[in-house]
């Protein structure tokens, strides 16, 4: 693992639950947060405290430790790619919801475009706000007393390269499937640790430091305001 950029701690504690390779933790740390991460499966590349097992498990018997809870349920179950191909996955996000509001701390559920049927008012990031050279659009629910307005969403108007293929100058990346130019993505995303797996499903560390940020300033401000 590389060693952790710095960052500027804000005292509050954030689970990351199905972390996964730690796309989303990354950017809670840079938020300032110090990050645990819980996942069914080894994530021997995961740069934080880790913890494996059942994460809607974790959630119900944990949670409560945390200032702000983090969750990204396995997004094939809601993949339009899997529905077509008929294939079935776990559907987690109601459960994971449920897990979390029965915490009463502040929430994030984040999920793929397919998912948007089952998400309660989400937001929807793009790696176009961040400056990224991909899309990736990801969408993001937030409860227990964390609301976020959704920011100006830019037209997905530039060429996006056909998978396989390294990404040209001019053109957005598609890091999916057996896609090309591994250490360009980690680059690109800012997931230097990450494995081709990891990065097709991570979110990437500037969506989850925007919303860290967010969430921050608003966990404080509900402590000084009680």
């Amino acid at each position: 693992m590389h060693t952790l950029p710095p960052r500027a701690p804000n005292g509050l504690r954030v689970l990351d639950a199905f972390c996964c390779q730690g796309g989303a933790s990354m950017g809670y740390h840079l938020a300032g947060f110090d990050v645990t991460g819980v996942d069914l499966h080894p994530q021997p590349r995961y740069p934080f405290p880790f913890i494996q097992g059942d994460a809607v498990e974790y959630i119900r018997t944990h949670g409560h430790e945390y200032d702000l809870i983090a969750g990204s349920p396995p997004c094939q179950g809601y993949s339009d790619c899997q529905v077509i191909q008929g294939r079935t996955h776990p559907m987690l996000i109601a459960p994971t919801r449920q897990a979390m509001q029965a915490t009463g701390r502040p929430y994030v559920i984040e999920n793929v475009p397919g998912a948007l049927p089952h998400l309660i008012n989400p937001i929807v990031l793009c790696g176009a706000m961040f400056g990224l050279n991909t899309y990736r659009d990801r969408w993001f629910e937030t409860g227990g007393g964390l609301t976020l307005a959704q920011p100006h969403h830019p037209r997905h108007d530039k060429p996006i390269t056909k998978m396989g293929r390294p990404r040209k100058d001019g053109e957005m990346a598609h890091y999916v499937g057996n896609f090309s130019g591994v250490q360009a993505a980690r680059d690109d995303l800012g997931v230097l640790w990450m494995t081709r797996d990891g990065i097709r499903e991570c979110i990437p560390p500037a969506y989850a430091r925007w919303i860290g940020q967010h969430a921050a300033a608003a966990i404080t401000t509900a402590a000084v305001a009680a």
